[in-house]
């Protein structure tokens, strides 16, 4: 049987997140959410919307607030953990359709990748995303569509198994590498677009998907020297 926490981080995600929230936990077990020093009502309606908050005093980056994040959810008795973002990138509504691929799949780590638009998209966000994907699938060799999806369910053992050190973006890269050399099966689901219009995202897509294409390469072929 899967017992799902969701983590969400956010950062001055007022607008969103107590919408998110609520469409996570019918979901799943539990909601985490990791205020990365907001400074706007993000943590009060977090709270009111029914997550267990844990603050940042200021702001550390998507990767350290995550890390923060497992600390706690990993001490419970949950078997998966889900992570997605607190500005709409992702419905809560899709949430079924990665859990069901867990079931009738290996369960290792489900990504839920996003249909993509060149049309629908703005330019930046689209070809940083392309690009990184075509990288990343080679670094691991599978397949990897959405590399820049922090939507995402994760067996919990293979988080307790591998050290995560990135503290920005680039989580999302050092999971999916670490996880698979580690030898986690990954599996693709995909889920709606975003509405692009509604949802914002506080990536810078160039700087960022460089950093990311960077650190991909460090965690592929040195992450192993720097741990030992």
């Amino acid at each position: 049987m899967i017992t799902i926490a969701a983590l969400i981080a956010a950062y001055n995600e007022e607008r969103h997140v107590a919408r998110v929230v609520e469409g996570t936990a019918r979901h799943t077990d539990a909601v985490f959410v990791v205020d990365d020093g907001s400074t706007d009502e993000t943590a009060r309606r977090a709270a009111g919307a029914g997550a267990t908050v844990i603050r940042h005093e200021r702001n550390r980056g998507k990767g350290t607030a995550i890390r923060t994040g497992l600390a706690s959810v990993l001490q419970g008795p949950y078997s998966h953990v889900l992570l997605l973002d607190a500005d709409l990138q992702h419905d809560p509504d899709e949430i079924p359709a990665l859990v069901n691929r867990a079931e009738h799949g290996v369960g290792d780590f489900v990504l839920g990748e996003r249909e993509f638009s060149r049309a629908a998209m703005p330019a930046a966000r689209f070809y940083s995303n392309v690009i990184g994907s075509r990288i990343l699938s080679a670094l691991v060799g599978a397949r990897v569509q959405d590399s820049q999806s922090g939507f995402r369910l994760i067996r919990a053992e293979w988080l307790r198994r591998v050290p995560l050190t990135a503290t920005g973006y680039e989580i999302e890269t050092e999971m999916i590498i670490k996880l698979v050399r580690a030898g986690a099966t990954l599996e693709r689901v995909t889920v709606r677009r975003l509405d692009y219009q509604q949802a914002r995202s506080h990536m810078r897509p160039v700087r960022d998907t460089f950093r990311t294409c960077m650190l991909a390469l460090s965690y592929r072929y040195f992450a192993g020297r720097r741990e030992a």
